[in-house]
């Protein structure tokens, strides 16, 4: 970058939303006025970027589509971490994007080859490495990513757009490149891993791969394919960040079902995707509420990081005129609706029940074996 463009980005580094028009007029006097949007709109951009990537976006430069479609770094650092802990070397980042998940990995130690096939998108990867001081272990070429040789790869990692113009792909053969590719990879390269829509179904999932499902302060971010012995470890893994907890299975088990006690453990998203409930409920003693409800509970309250838990006050059949009578005596005005099994939404609970009180309280709509029920209750 030109050393005007750069003291520009300085310029503008850090302006409100209420700066903007006077801080462009003032510019727009010094500089020309498409080098100063430019500047401004990149000032946009690591600004949102900054929830991803934290401090280091101050000094990364973005597209809309690279902020928006990159990992969190947390996240791409936890699979680095994985990848460089299994002695892997040198990898291959295939549809690398801006370079988040090549950055990643260049900071464990592993040496990147990063590929996209578009020249915007690989000049961006390219100036990341630089200035983030990674570009001796980041080498990004501009390359259609099913014709790239793959020999002499220790691992390789595979993002594939899973967006079109119409909006998100569902079908994993929608891809591009298509779920189908990873046959190929697997082929020529030993080990890696596949990024994927959490939503991919498990019996999509290819066999002899270790399906993992990532979680950030619980909300699930994405699903991760493994591929090698290396990489490997069970056929089912929930992963929770940023605390790091980890819980694999080599099956799915259906948990037992029983009446409801004390407690309430709502599980993680990256649990219930990844069929690992039973795991949990046998970790805290629990049984489900229902047999086809990730809902556990126990009367008594085991601390586990898979599940948030709740004390029980009142299980009660489904009846929204009770709930708002029940609200009015306690004084509670702010009521969280959650739901599992039920087809009203918390929209429809918090617009006839009209909590106005000074207390909070959480209401579970549910079913407890095969009837509509509400649980209340307090997180813990």
């Amino acid at each position: 970058m030109a050393d005007e463009g750069r003291g520009l980005l300085e310029r503008v580094r850090g302006f409100g939303t209420g700066d903007e028009i006077a801080l462009a007029t003032r510019l727009r006097k010094e500089f020309p006025a498409e080098l100063v949007a430019a500047a401004m709109t990149q000032e946009r951009l690591r600004q949102r970027g900054k929830a991803k990537f934290g401090d280091d976006a101050a000094r990364m430069f973005f597209t809309a589509h690279g902020v928006e479609q990159s990992t969190r770094v947390a996240v791409a650092d936890h699979r680095a971490a994985r990848i460089a802990a299994a002695g892997i070397r040198t990898a291959v980042d295939l549809c690398c994007g801006i370079g988040g998940d090549a950055l990643a990995l260049a900071r464990a130690g592993v040496r990147v080859v990063a590929v996209d096939r578009d020249p915007l998108t690989c000049a961006v990867a390219a100036a990341n490495a630089e200035a983030l001081g990674l570009a001796e272990r980041v080498e990004v070429r501009c390359a259609d990513v099913t014709e790239v040789e793959l020999a002499g790869y220790d691992a390789a990692f595979l993002d594939p757009a899973r967006r079109t113009a119409r909006g998100r792909v569902f079908d994993p053969e929608a891809y591009s490149p298509p779920l189908s590719f990873l046959d190929t990879l697997a082929a020529k390269v030993p080990c890696g891993a596949a990024k994927v829509a959490p939503g991919i179904p498990h019996e999509a999932i290819p066999s002899g791969m270790e399906a993992e499902w990532v979680s950030y302060a619980g909300d699930v971010k994405e699903a991760v394919l493994w591929w090698g012995e290396k990489l490997v470890e069970q056929p089912l893994r929930a992963t929770l960040l940023p605390q790091a907890a980890s819980l694999a299975a080599a099956t799915p088990r259906q948990a037992p079902h029983g009446p409801v006690g004390r407690y309430l453990y709502e599980p993680d998203g990256a649990v219930i995707r990844a069929h690992l409930v039973a795991e949990v409920a046998e970790e805290v003693g629990g049984v489900l509420v229902d047999e086809s409800i990730a809902y556990i509970t126990a009367d008594t309250l085991v601390p586990t990081p898979f599940a948030h838990a709740y004390r029980l006050t009142d299980v009660l059949p489904f009846n929204l005129k009770r709930l708002k009578a029940l609200v009015r005596e306690r004084d509670i005005g702010t009521l969280t609706v959650k739901k599992r099994g039920s087809a009203v939404t918390p929209e429809e609970v918090l617009k006839k029940v009209k909590p106005s009180g000074r207390t909070s309280a959480t209401v579970f709509l549910t079913r407890v074996d095969g009837a509509p029920t509400m649980l209340l209750g307090h997180p813990v």
